[in-house]
């Protein structure tokens, strides 16, 4: 239970207090009313003695009484009605309210601290005000009235012949049969005789002579002279007088009985009231509407208010009307004729009649009972008690309450012993002989159990527990089944609930004071029931405070308590009690998962906070209903959403100009939040595909968008001729949670700004939005005008901005949904995005039926509204990234800003639109393909230096320098090739056909970025509104599989804009390749060296597969042509002729062709190119497409090699120094090969002709190439070593291998010589031996004759010969030089020799530290002798 003012005993001693009746004449009644005041109400502010008061017990000890009050009451001759009392309990309820300052207990339980009131005066009122209203039963004596006061004015004529009206008066009410009510305590009523005397009136003789007559006649200890009114009405009011009595005169006390008779309430009576027992209670009076709880308290109900259904047993008064009397009542001063001496006259009236009158009274009735007891109990209780035992032993068994017969009818004479011990404990009770009392009490305890008068016995037994409480100094504990017995008799056997509540409060009390929290909750919680609503809250919520108050805080069991308390409290009517309690409750359940209770008590206390017009509490609360994950049904979440639209309208009719409310629904996810500027892409027409650029639809991607980023900074490098900008700002077209937003992003005016909103609806019902659209602000500001280095601002008007509205937009039930809304700026400045604005409502009958939910299958446009629609906003806030670059970010929480939302809009940019025009989608590897690109500038500025960056150049080209020869139009190009070709001559087959060009007609030029590429437009102007094809081969990657090649176009305007430089456009294309040829290719050197000693030539094999498995319908590839490329070498033929003119490889067929190359004159930076023609169509290698796609491919090649030298060689490669450069470069070859071919493609019954190029690059003597990279192997997985890297720097001496090829040797002579062995025995052959040298410096040759073959197989194979004249030579040789040696052979006999034993050693000739290295060996050079 909650604190009281009051201890327990305070508490009970003001419950049970001597009752005085008070009977005036009407001039007396006068008199008092001066005051506004009757008799009763003049003296109850002084009913409560100061002072100590003695008296003596029936043993004659001393017992003192402390704290003593007394209640004066007028005579009211009928009970009051029970629709009266609870009128009176209902509107003491309601007008207790917590007060604003309350003080309030933090109470930490666990994980819960919560702000419960400490007290709850409203219990008290009611429970004060109930035990005073309570009537006089015939069972007990504490509401009997001890004692009569006879009130007369001294005004009167004649004041003792009043008295003795009065005295006659009250003798006929207390002992005529006609007057039931009230009850007195004994026939013989202490009558004590009041003199009123008005000051103010003077006659103050005639009154002292009049209370002298009255002392001879009733004695000085009976009647008394009081002197009121000493003040005049009249008088001044400036003197402030204090006013005892408004405290006690707004408890509207029940005993006035006129202030409440049933005229405007309807009590339904009871056709039973005959059969009532005679305590003059209404106890089973019906209620005038049923008060059955029709669902559970926790269950949500929504067909019915609760404000318009009260049980019949709480009559309520409006509100209105009752604080219309609180203020009648407060505006009326009180006590306005007296002064504080009459004050102090009737404080002192009270206690002489309290001493000299009352407590003597009492002490001598409580004698004489006493003693009619004693005398009594030696005959006749004796005899009873004899009669008894005889004949049913010596000892009564006890019988449980549910054994005994309800006998509450049984009814004992007023003279009865029982009664009289009964009395005798009142007595003692009311004046605190609690030790006497009790025992009396214990003694008619055991008398009326033994009669089976239930009634009585319960009185007792309640009385008794309370004596035994009281009892100073606690001799022994509180009896508390005695009063659970009381409570279960009263409840059950003898059906009043009014003695069982009284029993329930006074033990309740009683056992917080002991701390025995725990009984006294199951103590209130037993007696709450159906007939009192108001009972039943008040009880539940000081049941709840015991759980609450409990050593161990039972925290849960308290918030149910309270729910139940203010489920009660709205069916009594107490509105702003069950508001509290659900609010109370609330700290409990809120955000600890229970979502049904949550979303319950947020429901009560929105519909309870409207019904009392608290509007910003009730649409707090069904806000809290809509935006947590409720797991109501869809029906009960329909109910929750229509009553806060209800509410919500209801607020907002309040304040119609006031700002745009905020609502919960539907939920905004606000990092997910995306900003596209630009038009819409607009989609493919016909053969026309239409650039993929960027839009909402597309899915982010971290990886592509960094690519994006590192091209566009690409081509703005080469525009700025190598150096980025420091104000460069990547273009930025989408914005999301992703991208970087810490820079104001650029939009440009008249392009709309299209803002995309996730919304995402919580509920199972869906959500209508009317009239949607953005919410911004706008600051106009003219970027081209510069003023004093300010921009200049502009005059915002409302057509700056135009705003796309979407008049509807449906979510369905727990759907996410986008919607995309866009702003058209009119005008260059600042946009700030700030939400969205829009109604919201919901739709008619969407209870799901069978499962199925009826919102499926609504088109737009079609929705039925329900009449309920509100229009509010929702501010998009987007958080920015944390902070977590210093070491203050990393070591606090900060985040960066966030500006997507807020755009600078700058002047018109020229808009470009691509369109690709037969672009394939699958390609064969090497295949050559031509399409057609159209470029259009669809806005009002012109384009200039329109360029494309590509990280694959080699992918796709333009056209070079050269001109363009190929058709110029897609429906011109159907049927012919994509290169250049010239009809050959049939004499020219296998031979090679020259011609040379250079790579800077094909965009790479020395120091020139490859991927960066010109396109090449008339006058490079794009004006307003045109459009221009241009051709573009493609060439397919050399990789089978799908490709995703990235194309960026760059623009820029002819005029400079201050905000925005240059407009990308982006576009993906995606090519699926499949397998056609792999092409192997080898140099090596040829034995051969030409008569006309031009020097080198080599021989270069070229090794052709077809591993097209016949996909895409391939039928056959034909080998149409071989050229090669180089600034130093060229193809002079093919060494091997085939049949026919081309060569043709069917699928997994392969062959091998081999050319003979030979050097080139220098060119310069001028590549040579050669074409050996297979068929009857030179293609024109040094032309486009084929020349752009080889310097691609070389290009790339060289950038991936020079990236793979950097790996291996780093810095180490600075130290070789130039001798070294030259013999490495001996072994090297820069001969590329072009390997064009066509393939025969059978589709849809039509045969095409698809052509393709390979290129193989060719870097060293004797290592092959391949036309497609190849994949490396994975290392085998091997145990990890850790070691310490030693510095040991590369060497940089040159390798064997590239040491032996510095000089080439080949043997020239007669393949078989005849000689005359007989006529001449030494046989001697000339023999020339030709040197070239294969390096561009001086060499130091040593040939060595005396070399012989030591191998026996050698010797076996070929006889032995001699070299005659000098044997070894030291030669140098100049660069590039071939030198011939003479020299002669000696042959002895007939046979086959191999001249090819000499030995050849070279260094650079200023080499020092280099040693001769022996050369690679030539071929053996067989020679025939034969004999003739």
């Amino acid at each position: 239970m909650a604190q009281c003012v009051q201890s327990v005993q305070e508490f009970i001693q003001d419950s049970f207090v001597p009752l005085v009746a008070a009977l005036c004449s009407e001039e007396a009644e006068r008199l008092t009313r001066k005051n506004n005041l009757g008799f009763s109400e003049l003296v109850k502010p002084f009913c409560r003695l100061t002072s100590e008061v003695h008296m003596r017990d029936p043993n004659n000890q001393l017992h003192i009484i402390k704290n003593l009050k007394i209640a004066v009451n007028n005579i009211i001759t009928h009970s009051p009605q029970p629709g009266g009392i609870r009128k009176l309990l209902n509107d003491v309820v309601s007008v207790s309210q917590p007060a604003e300052g309350l003080v309030t207990n933090v109470i930490t339980a666990g994980d819960y601290d919560l702000n419960i009131s400490a007290t709850t005066p409203w219990f008290e009122a009611y429970r004060e005000s109930f035990l005073q209203s309570m009537p006089a039963s015939d069972h007990e004596f504490l509401n009997h009235y001890v004692a009569c006061m006879l009130v007369v004015s001294s005004s009167e004529p004649e004041p003792v012949e009043q008295f003795l009206k009065l005295s006659q008066e009250q003798h006929r009410i207390q002992h005529s049969s006609e007057y039931a009510y009230p009850k007195w305590f004994i026939p013989n009523t202490l009558k004590y005789y009041v003199l009123l005397h008005d000051v103010s009136a003077g006659e103050e003789q005639r009154a002292d002579s009049v209370y002298e007559e009255m002392k001879q006649r009733y004695g000085t200890q009976g009647c008394y002279l009081l002197k009121i009114n000493s003040r005049g009405s009249n008088r001044g009011a400036d003197e402030q007088i204090p006013d005892p009595w408004s405290q006690y005169l707004q408890k509207n006390s029940i005993q006035n009985q006129e202030s409440y008779d049933d005229g405007p309430y309807t009590v339904i009576s009871n056709k039973n009231a005959d059969h009532l027992i005679s305590d003059g209670l209404d106890n089973d009076i019906q209620d005038g509407l049923s008060n059955n709880f029709k669902a559970h308290p926790l269950q949500l109900d929504h067909l019915s208010d609760t404000s318009s259904s009260f049980d019949g047993t709480d009559y309520i008064r409006t509100t209105s009307s009752l604080h219309e009397s609180k203020k009648t009542s407060s505006g009326t001063p009180h006590g306005a004729c007296l002064t504080l001496t009459d004050h102090d006259r009737i404080r002192q009236f009270i206690q002489e009649f309290t001493f000299r009158g009352l407590l003597p009274h009492i002490e001598k009735t409580i004698r004489q009972l006493n003693d009619q007891l004693i005398s009594r109990k030696g005959l006749s209780r004796s005899l009873f008690s004899a009669t008894k035992k005889w004949f049913s032993g010596s000892k009564v068994p006890e019988k449980s309450i549910n054994e005994l017969k309800n006998t509450s009818g049984l009814l004992y004479p007023p003279e009865a012993p029982e009664l009289q011990i009964r009395k005798m404990a009142d007595l003692c009770f009311l004046v605190q002989h609690y030790e006497l009392a009790y025992s009396c009490y214990h003694t008619a305890k055991k008398d009326f159990l033994n009669d089976q008068a239930m009634l009585y016995a319960a009185g007792a037994l309640e009385m008794a527990a309370v004596s035994a409480f009281l009892q100073p100094g606690a001799p022994r504990p509180y009896p508390a089944h005695y009063m659970d017995t009381a409570i279960q008799t009263y409840r059950d056997i003898c059906k009043n609930m009014v003695l069982a509540e009284r029993c329930v409060l006074l033990s309740a009390e009683i056992l917080k004071s002991q701390s025995k929290y725990s009984d006294a909750a199951a103590l209130l919680i037993r007696l709450t029931s159906e007939d009192s609503d108001l009972r039943s809250a008040l009880l539940l919520e000081q049941a709840a405070h015991c759980f609450i108050n409990m050593k161990s805080p039972m925290v849960r069991k308290f918030a149910f308590h309270m729910i139940l308390a203010g489920h009660r409290y709205s069916k009594a009517g107490q509105k702003k009690h069950a508001l509290r309690c659900y609010c109370q409750a609330m700290q409990v359940y809120k955000g600890k998962g229970w979502s049904l209770a949550e979303d319950h008590i947020n429901f009560t206390i929105g519909r309870q906070s409207f019904t009392l017009r608290q509007l910003d509490n009730a649409v707090s609360a069904f806000r809290h209903i809509l935006i947590n994950d409720s797991k109501q049904p869809a029906a009960q979440q329909g109910t929750f959403l229509r009553e806060y639209l209800y509410v919500y309208k209801n607020v907002t009719q309040l304040s119609p100009d006031g700002p745009l409310p905020q609502l919960p629904l539907p939920y905004i996810n606000n990092s997910a939040t995306r900003v596209f500027f630009g038009h819409d892409r607009r989609p493919a027409e016909g053969e026309k595909q239409a650039a993929t650029h960027i839009s909402l639809d597309q899915e982010y991607d971290c990886e592509s968008s960094h690519q994006w980023k590192e091209l566009e900074e690409q081509v703005v490098a080469v525009v700025n001729k190598g150096v980025i900008p420091s104000n460069f700002q990547p273009t930025q077209y989408c914005l999301n949670s992703y991208s970087d937003n810490s820079k104001f992003p650029l939009a440009v005016v008249e392009e709309p700004v299209t803002v995309e909103v996730a919304f995402r609806n919580p509920l199972k019902i869906p959500l209508l939005l009317t009239d949607l659209s953005l919410l911004w602000k706008f600051q106009p500001k003219d970027f081209s005008a510069k003023h004093n280095g300010a921009t200049k601002e502009l005059a915002c008007g409302n057509d700056m901005i135009g705003a796309e509205v979407i008049a509807e937009f449906l979510i369905n039930s727990e759907e996410t949904k986008l919607a995309r809304l866009k702003l058209f700026p009119h005008q260059t400045g600042e946009l700030h995005i700030l939400g969205v604005v829009y109604n919201l409502g919901t739709i008619q009958g969407t209870v799901m039926i069978d499962g199925i939910d009826p919102s499926i299958g609504l088109q737009a446009g079609k929705f039925v509204y329900n009449g309920i629609s509100v229009r509010g906003r929702q501010d998009l806030e987007i958080q920015g990234p944390r902070l977590n670059n210093t070491k203050e970010e990393k070591t606090s929480i900060k985040y960066g800003p966030d500006r997507r939302l807020d755009p600078i809009i700058t002047e018109e940019m020229p808009l470009l639109e691509v369109f690709f025009i037969n672009f394939p989608t699958g390609l064969l590897c090497g295949e050559i393909r031509k399409a057609y690109v159209e470029f259009v500038n669809v806005s009002k500025c012109p384009l200039t230096a329109l360029k494309v960056v590509s990280k694959h150049p080699e992918f796709f080209t333009f056209g070079g320098n050269t001109g363009v020869l190929t058709p110029l139009n897609p429906s011109a190009s159907e049927n012919c090739s994509a290169y250049k070709t010239v009809v050959t001559d049939s004499t020219s087959v296998c031979t090679a056909l020259m011609s040379s060009a250079s790579s800077v007609n094909f965009g790479l030029g020395t120091g020139s970025q490859p991927e960066v590429i010109h396109v090449p437009l008339p006058d490079s102007v794009l004006l307003p509104g045109a459009s221009i094809q241009l051709p573009m081969w493609l060439h397919g990657p050399d990789e089978e599989g799908v490709h995703e090649i990235n194309f960026l176009f760059y623009y820029e305007s002819i005029k400079k804009h201050s905000k925005m430089c240059h407009r990308v456009l982006r576009h993906t294309a995606v090519i699926c390749t499949s397998r056609s040829l792999n092409v192997r290719a080898t140099v090596c050197r040829s034995n051969a060296l030409e008569d006309e000693g031009k020097g080198d030539n080599m021989l270069v094999f070229v090794d052709v597969e077809n591993i097209n498995t016949s996909e895409a319908g391939v039928k056959e590839f034909h080998i149409v042509q071989v050229s090669s490329n180089s600034k130093h070498w060229k193809l002079q033929k093919a060494v091997n002729r085939f049949e026919d003119k081309d060569y043709k490889l069917a699928s997994r067929e392969r062959g091998k062709l081999c050319f003979k190359a030979v050097r080139c004159k220098n060119s310069g930076e001028n590549y040579t190119f050669a074409d050996v023609v297979f068929g009857n169509e030179q293609i024109i290698s040094s032309a486009s497409p084929c020349a752009d796609f080889f310097f691609r491919s070389l290009s790339s090649e060289l950038k991936r090699t020079h990236a793979q030298s950097n790996i291996f060689q780093g810095a180490a490669k600075q130290s070789f120094d130039e001798a070294v450069r030259l013999i490495q470069k001996c072994s090297e070859v820069d001969l590329n090969i072009v390997v064009l071919w066509k393939a025969y493609v059978v589709e849809d019954s039509k045969q095409l002709i698809l052509e393709g190029q390979h290129h193989i690059v060719l870097h060293t003597v004797g290592k092959e190439a391949f036309s497609f990279p190849q994949k490396q192997e994975s290392p085998e997985m091997v145990l990890l070593k850790f070691f310490r890297p030693e510095n040991t720097s590369l060497p940089t001496r040159p390798t064997p291998e590239q040491l032996s090829n510095l000089i080439k040797t080949s043997l020239h002579y007669p393949e078989s010589f005849n000689h005359s062995f007989h006529q001449k025995s030494l046989c001697l052959v000339p023999v020339t031996l030709l040197l070239s040298n294969c390096s561009e410096a001086d060499v130091d040759v040593i040939i060595d004759l005396r070399h012989k073959t030591t191998s026996p197989e050698a010797l076996e194979i070929h006889g032995s010969f001699t070299w005659l004249g000098q044997t070894q030579y030291k030669l140098q040789l100049k660069s590039q030089e071939v030198y011939n040696l003479q020299l002669k052979a000696c042959f002895v006999r007939t046979g086959v020799y191999n001249l090819g034993t000499h030995r050849v050693f070279a260094k650079l000739a200023d080499q020092v530290t280099l040693f001769e290295t022996s050369q690679q060996n030539s071929m053996p050079a067989l020679i025939i002798i034969n004999n003739i």
